[in-house]
């Protein structure tokens, strides 16, 4: 009986504390997440997407020993993001990679500065490396197309 009584004690501090709120189910939980409601009747916004061959590049990975530090462009960088990092490119700029090898294919975006090991041409995060299947060989050769929206190359920090 005490063990019974303990137990709703316990059930009523959680759920007054609102740790439990026992009304929410899976469907309507929302996260933090602001609702849209959008018409059955709503036309897509879409944007023409093109990809431009930028050719085959020598590329590398990097990871563990970066994570957690400031990228070249201010953001903090995770080795598991689908990101990578050239010398010339455009912050935001959007690259196809495709690991000619076994076909895999992922888009990253350039949010740092490099390689500087020379004969690289790309360093990938250990994320991009993964998703390509590269981990193991390390530096490989890689085809590389920059995906170009209305025909322009737009960074993705100034999309509207």
């Amino acid at each position: 009986m005490r063990y019974i009584k303990t137990l709703s004690i316990i059930s009523l501090v959680v759920v007054s504390a609102g740790l439990i709120n026992l009304g929410d189910t899976p469907a309507n939980i929302n996260h933090g997440l602001t609702k849209v409601n959008v018409s059955k009747d709503a036309e897509p916004n879409l944007a023409p997407v093109e990809l431009s061959d930028i050719g085959v590049m020598t590329a590398s990975w990097y990871g563990p020993r970066f994570h957690g530090k400031t990228t070249a462009n201010g953001e903090i960088y995770n080795q598991m993001a689908l990101t990578a990092a050239h010398k010339s490119l455009p912050f935001g700029t959007l690259l196809q990679i495709t690991n000619p090898r076994n076909g895999k294919s992922v888009i990253v975006r350039i949010n740092d500065r490099g390689p500087y090991i020379e004969g690289r041409e790309l360093d990938l995060s250990k994320g991009t490396a993964k998703t390509l299947g590269i981990i193991q060989k390390g530096v490989v050769r890689v085809k590389v197309q920059q995906v170009v929206i209305n025909s322009e190359n737009i960074p993705v920090g100034t999309l509207n």
